[in-house]
């Protein structure tokens, strides 16, 4: 079984009658079995095909997690075309690339909303010639040529059932391992997205090697909400789906998702950083309203839940006084908390993308949800290192799991070698050659190091990691500067949403940050502070203090750390405006594009480092709608208290 639909005929052969795919729609979950997902799989194929599609031409897929776009991905797969998923949240002109670059003439879209850009798109993508979508809400009245339902393709396959009866079969079977699976485009921090070329053979290793590493079988219940389109999201709904076999849940809406996490109850989670961030925030205003004896009764179990619940997750030794605390605290509070969190049936938990912060990482560990971290990138399929349990640490990312290797360049960048690497970047030999070396290694771009338990220890991104200089000498002269391990610490607090830090080749570090609307705006309402959107919470003197208090209490944590202590952040400023990938400040997958932050807020960085108590600044933004406005504020520049490193300390 080594392409996807081999693995999904072999499925269907074997547990015909078994859930394969649930949706939600209209308050119901709906189930697509095996058999039924091989049957519509091959008529998708056979409409595809009498359409035109061809081997190793593409089919752009453009939606949330959808059975019937999974099936176009399959389908396609089937003819030995390529699927490439696009983030569907992304603006019409991000599509342009894409679509230009792999030469796309076929789409499958989700709904009204990604029809409109594809249609926006047609005089810069002439090539694209055909669209079909899944909703039809609000279609009735188009009349575009090459526009069709998804439901009319699935008819004209099936009518050519007849007419070709051993296509289907004869075409999965002329598929090899080795034929391109998928085309994945990189979030684009510096300029154009690289198509990242995968087979089935890269996908389906990595898929199995997490399988054999978490002991995952076909019961496990996944919920897929994030971007298919992000490769993280991919390989656990679909490349892992279809090689285990278990059953993969698609959320009614976005809006939906915490309650359908809840009726769901999955037992294999993967999520970012930043979606446990949320969960957390959500836990904690809904504490902060609570009456004073139940915020009182929480307090006192998460403390023993922090000294206690970790230790137990660990395999260590505890107790039996504790463990008789722990147990009643886990019918108290504990318990109830992972069943409001949608996490009562959790048995593997990842986390990925980016670092998380080490107190929201302990937070979940120790009540009782087993949230580890893995390592990998859209190149590698993922799964490169992965925490073994017992041994989640919230500094490091795992071990090499089965195939891999790892080693560290001359500057310190992290190199790997593993059966699922990328076939090469689609049409950018260039870009290939500087991240394939001959003998096989891949350059992550990563800065890290193993430790002395062989756990790999991620810094940051090479080319971010950077050196202070201080004119005239001083105690921090030349030290290290890391600036996203100084960022997810202040993103650990609530009330930060983001924050980006700048320092290389300057005497300090400063910083800009986001405060998180919801939580800072419930802090806000419970003082009565009034406040009439988010520029003007930002800029409210009770805000600075309040996340002045966060700033300083990292730059404590960070002089326990003698090799970056210096990173301590000296001046701050909280945003008019949130970061906003459809202002170019941010990826689709929310990491931050440095560059164009660097040069869009120039007199801000200038204004920080000149000794300025405020700066005035005016900024586009751009709507959902393509609508664009300016919004104009005075923001204030805030000293923070800095403190000596502690000799002897290092992380």
């Amino acid at each position: 079984m080594d392409t996807f639909p081999r693995l999904l005929l072999d499925h269907a052969a074997r547990r015909p009658g078994a859930p394969a795919l649930r949706e939600k729609a209209f308050g119901l979950w709906q189930t697509l079995t095996w058999a039924g997902l091989a049957d519509l799989v091959q008529d998708l194929a056979l409409g595809l095909a009498a359409a035109g599609l061809r081997r190793g031409e593409h089919l752009v897929v453009v939606g949330e997690n959808r059975p019937r776009l999974y099936a176009s991905m399959l389908a396609a797969q089937a003819l030995g075309a390529i699927p490439v998923p696009l983030y569907q949240d992304a603006v019409a002109a991000e599509f342009v690339f894409p679509l230009n670059n792999a030469e796309v003439a076929f789409a499958v879209v989700e709904d009204q909303e990604q029809v409109d850009k594809l249609l926006e798109l047609r005089e810069q993508v002439p090539q694209l010639q055909r669209i079909w979508f899944d909703d039809p809400r609000g279609l009735r009245h188009y009349d575009e040529p090459g526009l069709a339902a998804l439901d009319t393709l699935i008819d004209q396959g099936r009518a050519g059932r007849a007419e070709r009866p051993g296509f289907f079969a004869a075409e999965v079977a002329a598929g090899q391992p080795g034929d391109v699976a998928a085309l994945f485009f990189t979030s684009g921090t510096t300029g154009n997205p690289k198509g990242v070329i995968h087979t089935h053979a890269t996908l389906i290793d990595r898929a199995r090697a997490g399988q054999r590493f978490d002991k995952l079988t076909p019961d496990e219940e996944v919920l897929a909400y994030l971007p298919p389109a992000w490769i993280g999201q991919n390989i656990f709904s679909f490349s892992q789906w279809l090689a285990v076999g278990y059953v993969v849940n698609c959320p009614e809406s976005a809006s939906t998702v915490s309650i359908d996490l809840k009726e769901i109850g999955p037992t294999y989670y993967f999520a970012p950083p930043r979606v446990f961030e949320g969960l957390l925030t959500t836990v904690m205003i809904r504490m902060e309203d609570a009456a004073a004896p139940k915020r009182w009764l929480f307090d006192r179990c998460m403390r023993l839940a922090r000294r206690v619940g970790t230790r137990l997750m660990d395999g260590q030794p505890v107790g039996v006084w504790d463990r008789l605390a722990y147990a009643l605290g886990d019918m108290l509070i504990y318990g109830p908390l992972r069943n409001t969190l949608g996490f009562s049936r959790v048995r593997v938990a990842y986390t990925a993308g980016e670092a998380i912060g080490p107190d929201l990482f302990s937070f979940y560990r120790a009540i009782g949800i087993n949230l580890k971290q893995l390592y990998g990138s859209t190149e590698t399929a993922v799964f490169v290192c992965l925490q073994p349990d017992h041994e989640a640490r919230a500094d490091t990312v795992g071990v090499p799991i089965e195939g891999v290797e790892i080693k560290l360049s001359a500057s310190g960048e992290l190199l790997v070698r593993s059966p699922g690497l990328l076939k090469g970047y689609y049409k950018n030999e260039a870009a290939t050659r500087e991240a394939l070396t001959d003998d096989g290694w891949f350059h992550t771009g990563d800065a890290g190091f193993l430790t002395a338990g062989g756990h790999l220890k991620i810094i940051d991104r090479a080319k971010d990691v950077g050196r202070l200089h201080v004119p005239g000498g001083g105690p921090h002269d030349g030290a290290m500067f890391a600036p996203k391990y100084v960022e997810n610490k202040l993103k650990f607090f609530p009330h930060i949403k983001e924050a980006v830090c700048f320092g290389d080749k300057r005497e300090k570090v400063c910083a800009f940050i986001n405060i998180d609307f919801e939580a800072v705006g419930n802090w806000a309402e419970r003082r009565n502070l009034p406040y009439g959107g988010y520029t003007d919470l930002a800029g409210r003197a009770e805000v600075y203090e309040l996340i002045l208090d966060c700033v300083e209490k990292v730059n404590a944590d960070l002089a326990q750390d003698e090799l970056l202590a210096g990173s301590q952040v000296s001046r701050f400023l909280i945003l008019h405006k949130e970061l906003d990938a459809d202002d170019g400040e941010l990826t689709r997958t929310r990491k931050v594009r440095r560059g164009a932050i660097a040069e869009k807020y120039g007199v801000l960085i200038d204004a920080l480092y000149a000794g300025q108590v405020s700066q005035h600044i005016e900024t586009q933004v751009k709507f959902e709608d393509g609508r664009t406005s300016m919004i104009a504020a005075d923001l204030r520049i805030v000293e923070a208290r800095t403190f000596p490193a502690v000799k002897g300390q290092a992380a």
